[in-house]
């Protein structure tokens, strides 16, 4: 059965967007108490379902859809170009897997167009035929319309022509940006990517004893357990710690530990990652947005994922992967392991001609990661970064960048950083960092 936190959720959804509501009228129409409604308002709120505006009020809201996407398909890419269907509606569901400019003779496109692919083109109407007849849809370029007998040949095919008022160029570098964008976030790695689902996982539920603790133990051999109530929802972890001295007919409610560390499907792996080191976790819960239960992450499972994260081929540069392209690593037979050299390149200034702050803090950052690994052989995670810009570092300068280990531990490791620049020193860092062992 429906929780009331359920059921006043349910409600809000079932609202006309546009629809103005309040905490007393929630608590009146459904006949439950209104610190009830103001908590499920609260949540609806954060979901997207209803949004609070000044000298307004609470009205419901058109969830907004997600704006990353798993495959890039023909629908996507006229939302992307902002766009018009010409033709071709049952296709926008197909995958866009190349694109094409047609800027060459009809003899010369048909050894580029294939199937799942998009001809960028303007007002050249055989060519656009030609494109449709061997499997690739058409997007005509700079406001020009399509005829009835192209859109009648589309609307057979069941292939997509879009049409749109940019020029060929802009359009080109809207989706190569798309695309680009959706091969950097496939190799951002989640928890909905590596978690064991409920239907693996071994928990308890609250009306249960430490002697049904015991017995799972003893069957499955781990130690710790989620435990869950009657509707699935998770109230707490138990472990061998807490059953210890425990008899056997004593509620596991009494001993489990309450409010525990908890994650959601599409957290990142290196955020749980780092919960784990800080919190010395060795598995966290994965649940929904209520709570309920979905599975368990393991320590285990996130060093395997972060192994494998490291062995992906690059798909897509990030700001990141272009300051460590240009980062000059010491040799290994270096007497200086912590000496480190940097170009700055046009791309990471801002409008003055000198280092953008962001980029600075990601050389640092960078250096950071790499002097760990090498010298202490351990993956570190930046816990915090101090950073002093003394002196301008103009564009096409050549920094050098030294390091100093101020205090380092089993878990832990404080750096001192300095940028040099002509033997100058024109920025200073002091970085604080989590550390985890290799393998």
């Amino acid at each position: 059965m429906a929780t009331k936190h359920d059921q006043i959720i349910d409600y809000i959804e079932s609202l006309p967007v546009g629809e103005k509501i309040s905490v007393r009228s929630i608590a009146k129409n459904l006949n439950m108490s209104e610190g009830t409604a103001y908590r499920a308002i609260k949540e609806a709120e954060v979901s997207g379902l209803v949004s609070t505006i000044e000298r307004v009020g609470t009205i419901r809201i058109e969830r907004k859809s997600k704006d990353n996407f798993e495959i890039l398909t023909f629908g996507e890419v006229a939302k992307i170009i902002e766009g018009e269907v010409l033709g071709g509606q049952d296709g926008l569901d197909k995958v866009l897997n190349r694109f094409v400019i047609g800027a060459m003779t009809e003899e010369a496109m048909l050894r580029y167009i294939q199937p799942e692919s998009l001809m960028i083109i303007g007002n050249r109407e055989g060519a656009q035929k030609l494109a449709l007849e061997n499997g690739a849809a058409v997007l005509i370029t700079g406001g020009f319309e399509a005829s009835e007998e192209l859109i009648h040949l589309a609307d057979s095919l069941k292939i997509p022509v879009l049409g749109t008022s940019y020029d060929t160029f802009t359009v080109a570098t809207m989706i190569n940006r798309a695309m680009t964008d959706q091969l950097i976030k496939k190799k951002i790695m989640l928890v909905s990517d590596i978690y064991t689902e409920l239907a693996d996982t071994y928990y308890l539920t609250s009306d249960g004893t430490v002697y049904d603790y015991r017995q799972l133990n003893e069957s499955c051999g781990h130690s710790r357990f989620p435990v869950v109530n009657q509707v699935g929802r998770l109230v707490g972890i138990v472990t061998a710690k807490d059953v210890i001295g425990k008899s056997d007919s004593m509620s596991l409610e009494r001993v489990i530990t309450k409010h525990p560390t908890i994650t959601k499907p599409h957290t990142s792996v290196a955020s749980v990652a780092h919960l784990m080191i800080w919190n010395g976790l060795e598995m966290i819960p994965v649940v929904k947005d209520n709570l309920e239960l979905l599975g368990m992450v393991s320590r285990q499972d996130v060093m395997k994922a972060m192994q494998l994260a490291q062995r992906q081929p690059q798909v897509g540069n990030t700001i990141e992967d272009e300051v460590v392209d240009n980062l000059s690593l010491p040799s290994l037979s270096s007497d200086s392991p912590e000496h480190y050299r940097f170009t700055v390149t046009p791309q990471m200034t801002n409008s003055l001609g000198t280092i953008s702050f962001g980029v600075l803090c990601e050389v640092i950052s960078a250096v950071t990661r790499d002097y760990l690994l090498d010298v202490q052989k351990k993956n570190a995670v930046i816990e915090q970064l101090s950073l002093h810009y003394l002196k301008m570092i103009q564009i096409d300068s050549e920094i050098e960048i030294q390091i100093k280990t101020l205090d380092i531990g089993r878990k832990y490791a404080k750096l001192d950083i300095e940028v040099l620049l002509e033997n100058t020193i024109v920025a200073k860092a002091i970085v604080t960092n989590q550390l985890m062992e290799k393998n």
